[in-house]
């Protein structure tokens, strides 16, 4: 082979491998690579966490109001309010369908435990707030209440990008339920205590202690519907697995987050994150009367222009540093009847910077909604062009 004839062939490949990179990246939505890996805070992922550097996932009668822990302790100390928000924690073991390899035989095996807050009953059923992934795949939701009971949990919705989930049971199970609190008037140094099951049910109902290290947090965390950007409580109280879904409560005995996140590295300590309040109070709303939360669709899968090596992307400009690649594209979607391809590069969303797929979310979901029509900044190749179109719903696609 000649060196005219090897050069064309090192281009042939290096295209085929482009095209390779683009086709894998196309088979879901992926967000972009981060230093922290986000793992779930559940008991099944204990020895993961062990060698992993990262973020981690981490009360009434029937005609009774939600308890507020310190009313019922005149004192409002630690001890009384523990001992009455326990009784509204729960612990949540995912079980799903396995295959036996050796007879091909499917059977339930329990793949996880986290924690859940029973927080509002409603006729014949009580509530439960989780995080989304202590339930997601689950075939059958086990539910395990503070005076040792257990029953059957029915999944009413779940929403990835925000973590959430909400779960019901048999109301008659519901003796306690912990009251929501306002989680706007936190204030960094106020105390807070978490009470969740970490790594697993033998350690239910432990109590941790700490401070809100900081509210307001926004940090990245990859889900399964691709990567989303989470306004947290930052806190140092004690977060381990099996602590997802549990309850970060205030000085005065209320629920003011969702425990869900932790950093999880050599040399650092105290860095535990929960959704509060104010974000997780809506979304679950939503779910307990429509059993899902709906946002405005486009229709395509992405990654980050960052995560894609220069040299597949020969054609685009230089001036181009920053968007995402659409993956790949939902063909009954708004995406496709307005003509973006897979490959292409979107640079903007009505005017405003488009650098990573969570950028993108943001925009969409924060101040735009079904029926909208939008302009997307669009390079195919060297080519600059605008696409317009109209918002649809990703309940279309249930």
């Amino acid at each position: 082979m000649d060196k005219e004839e090897r050069q064309r062939d090192e281009k042939t490949k290096k295209a085929s491998r482009g095209r390779g990179l683009i086709q894998t990246v196309g088979a879901g939505i992926i967000g972009s690579v981060l230093t922290l890996t986000v793992l779930p805070q559940t008991d099944y992922y204990q020895d993961i966490i062990q060698d992993t550097a990262g973020v981690t996932q981490q009360a009434e009668t029937p005609e009774a109001s939600p308890v507020n822990a310190s009313t019922v302790s005149n004192s409002g100390d630690i001890t009384g309010i523990v001992e009455n928000a326990s009784k509204a924690i729960v612990g949540i073991e995912n079980y799903q369908e396995q295959s036996n390899p050796y007879t091909g035989v499917s059977q339930e095996a329990k793949a996880g435990t986290g924690s859940g807050v029973l927080f509002k009953k409603e006729g014949d059923y009580a509530y439960i707030i989780t995080n989304n992934h202590v339930i997601e795949d689950a075939s059958n939701i086990q539910v395990s209440l503070y005076d040792g009971q257990k029953t059957k949990g029915e999944l009413i919705g779940a929403d990835p990008l925000t973590d959430l989930a909400v779960v019901k049971i048999d109301a008659k199970y519901a003796d306690n339920l912990l009251k929501v609190g306002d989680s706007s008037s936190l204030r960094a140094g106020e105390e807070v205590i978490a009470i969740g099951n970490p790594l697993g049910l033998d350690l239910s109902r432990t109590v941790t202690q700490g401070i809100v290290s900081a509210v307001d947090r926004t940090i990245s965390v990859p889900t399964s519907a691709g990567e989303s950007e989470l306004n947290v409580i930052q806190t140092d109280a004690a977060i381990n697995p099996g602590n997802s879904g549990g309850a970060l409560i205030n000085s005065k005995g209320e629920l003011v987050g969702i425990n869900s996140l932790k950093i999880s590295t050599s040399g650092v300590e105290g860095l535990g994150f929960a959704i509060p309040s104010k974000e997780f109070q809506p979304i679950v709303d939503e779910i307990i009367k429509t059993g899902k939360v709906e946002r405005p669709y486009i229709g395509i899968g992405m990654t980050s222009l960052a995560d894609v090596p220069r040299n597949y992307l020969q054609e685009l400009p230089n001036e181009v540093q920053a968007g995402v690649i659409v993956a790949n594209i939902d063909e009954t979607s708004a995406a496709a009847e307005a003509g973006i391809k897979a490959g292409d590069v979107i640079t903007e969303l009505n005017g405003e910077a488009v650098g990573t797929p969570a950028d993108l979310r943001r925009q969409l979901y924060s101040g735009l909604k079904v029926g909208d029509k939008v302009d997307l900044t669009i390079y195919r190749g060297a080519e600059k062009m605008t696409v317009s179109l109209t918002l649809t719903s990703n309940a279309m696609i249930n």
